[in-house]
């Protein structure tokens, strides 16, 4: 894989250089509420705008159906760029079109542009490999060489993630070499303790990363959504709490591996539940009860995890070499449940270890709870990359960029 400091001994001076970003940022009524993803891919753009070379991000932004559709314009990212670079940053209100092929065509030395988001167009995410091939054509006209930069999209096999690339000279950008690198350290390079912390809502999504780990790590803590279908499988009452009764029998598989293998495999000891949903537009304070994670009542679901249990987490944090957690541990978007993946994100600050958040909610999460990012070893721009990685799979993106 060339990297993109051998890309610029080449020299980029003049060169229309098409950059994959993930600029796939949370927006509130227009306004981007986390630019993580922009200034991750910041540094890339920078350097080859720095070499003089005429620079075209392209990005998705949300799950738009293949059609122009005003709420996911990258016309915010944009912006924001052109105010972590210091530099004008021209925009294209289409992708292949005439405004793309003019805004390019204006390009001089340096300068940037940012064409409008890549899923506007039906090729993009196209499952058939001829309307995904027409439109990495078309955006091979406006570029001389290929930069891939998007972490956060190199597991899927979309046109400008995974097609562009046989198309043009290419290179991985800054910061996919650095996260590539970072996962080597979680899989190839570990060192030990290797304690890993799983939450989030649905325990099917991250089954097949918990198979690949029950051979790597030392431990597993458990919590989130996800949390209720382990102590279900269990035997334990787990209330309204979420449930996912199809994946109980897997479960018990795992559970029984574990203590095989010798793999501690951790789950909460008490939980914070309710009967009510708390609201998370008005944030108004909740009503809940803490309770033993064996004895949530039957008209309660469980919300965060409990004092003791972000305790206990935090021991098995404490003496650990490395740690990789993906998935908030409750609801932490309402302040009311925000504590237990506090806890997490503290242990993990407060741990000599090396220390990776494996993107998505975990990230946001880190971010919105006002922890310091350089207080952890990694904060990852790809959720769903970082554990199809870790799960083994061979993910399109890098593959291209291999080839």
């Amino acid at each position: 894989m060339k990297t993109i400091d051998e890309l610029l001994a080449e020299g980029v001076k003049g060169k229309r250089v098409f950059v994959r970003a993930d600029l796939n940022v949370p927006l509130a009524e227009g306004t981007i509420t986390d630019d993580g993803r922009i200034r991750a891919v910041q540094p890339t753009i920078a350097k080859l705008a720095e070499a003089g070379a005429r620079v075209v991000v392209a990005s998705h932004l949300g799950r738009p159906k293949g059609a122009p559709e005003p709420a996911f314009s990258l016309a915010p990212a944009a912006a924001r760029l052109g105010e972590l670079l210091g530099a004008d940053v021209a925009f294209a209100t289409d992708t292949v079109g005439s405004s793309a092929k003019e805004t390019v065509a204006a390009l001089t030395d340096g300068q940037v542009a940012v064409i409008e988001n890549l899923r506007f167009n039906a090729g993009e995410t196209s499952k058939d490999d001829a309307e995904r091939g027409a439109f990495a054509d078309a955006l091979a006209e406006l570029a001389d060489i290929y930069v891939g930069d998007g972490f956060g999209a190199v597991h899927r096999k979309h046109a400008s993630v995974f097609d562009l690339p046989a198309r043009l000279p290419h290179a991985a950008g800054q910061l996919i070499a650095t996260e590539v690198g970072v996962l080597k350290k979680l899989t190839d390079e570990v060192k030990r303790p290797y304690v890993v912390v799983l939450g989030g809502a649905k325990v099917s999504d991250k089954l097949a990363v918990i198979d690949q780990l029950l051979g790597k790590a030392d431990r597993i803590l458990i919590g989130g959504g996800m949390a209720y279908t382990f102590l279900y499988a269990k035997g334990h009452e787990v209330g309204i709490s979420l449930l996912q009764k199809d994946q109980v029998d897997k479960v018990k598989e795992y559970m029984a591996r574990a203590e095989s293998t010798g793999v501690e495999l951790v789950l909460p000891v008490d939980i914070l539940a309710s009967s009510d949903f708390p609201d998370l537009k008005t944030k108004a304070p909740a009503e809940y009860i803490t309770v033993d994670a064996d004895k949530i009542p039957a008209d309660k679901e469980g919300l965060d995890i409990g004092p003791k249990t972000r305790e206990l987490y935090a021991s098995k944090i404490a003496d650990a070499a490395t740690v990789f957690w993906n998935g908030p541990l409750g609801v932490f978007e309402h302040p009311d449940y925000a504590g237990g993946t506090r806890a997490i994100a503290q242990a993990l600050v407060d741990s000599d270890a090396f220390t990776v958040v494996g993107g998505g909610d975990s990230a946001a999460a880190v971010r919105t709870l006002g922890f310091d990012e350089n207080a952890f070893g990694h904060i990852s721009t790809g959720g769903g990359a970082s554990l199809e990685y870790l799960e083994g799979k061979t993910l399109p993106g890098l593959a291209a960029l291999e080839g």
